[in-house]
C-alpha cells in the first residue's frame, strides 16, 4: 500500500485493538468494522475508519492524479484533538478552523437589521420635518 494511507491505517488497528468490541467482546478487527458492530465502536474509530476509507478511495481518484492524495498525519489529529481546535480527517485545511469565536457571553447582542433601517428612516424623517 502506498504510503499516504499507512498512518491513518496504522492508528485505525491501534483504535480496533483498544476498543471495546475486541477487548470485552472479542471480536475480531475485521468483525468490529463490519455494519453491525461498526455503531458500537468510539467515535475516533469511527472517524479513522471514514478517514482511512476516503483515503483509499483518493489513490485511485483521477482528479487527484498529479497532485497525488494527501497524507494525514494521526499525530496532527492528536494535537489538534487535545489543543480543542477543529480538524478535518482527510486532506486539506479545516472547515471550521478559525471560524468559531470564544465569548464569555456578555458581547451586546447586534441589532436587528429592520430596527437599523428604521431607525434611519425616523432620522431623515425628522430631518425633512425641520
Amino acid at each position: 500500500m502506498p504510503s499516504s494511507c499507512k498512518e491513518i491505517r496504522a492508528a485505525l488497528a491501534q483504535c480496533l485493538q483498544e476498543s471495546e468490541c475486541v477487548m470485552v467482546q472479542r471480536h475480531t478487527a475485521a468483525e468490529c468494522l463490519r455494519s453491525p458492530l461498526a455503531e458500537t465502536l468510539p467515535t475516533k474509530c469511527q472517524q479513522l475508519k471514514k478517514g482511512f476509507g476516503e483515503c483509499r478511495r483518493g489513490m485511485i481518484d483521477m482528479r487527484k492524479r498529479f497532485r497525488g492524495n494527501q497524507p494525514i498525519t494521526f499525530k496532527s489529529l492528536e494535537s489538534s484533538e487535545q489543543s480543542g481546535e477543529g480538524y478535518q480527517l482527510y486532506a486539506g485545511r479545516s472547515a471550521f478552523a478559525g471560524a468559531v469565536r470564544k465569548t464569555d457571553g456578555n458581547e451586546p447582542e447586534p441589532k436587528d437589521w429592520r430596527e437599523l433601517e428604521n431607525e434611519k428612516y425616523r432620522k431623515e424623517q425628522e430631518e425633512q420635518n425641520r
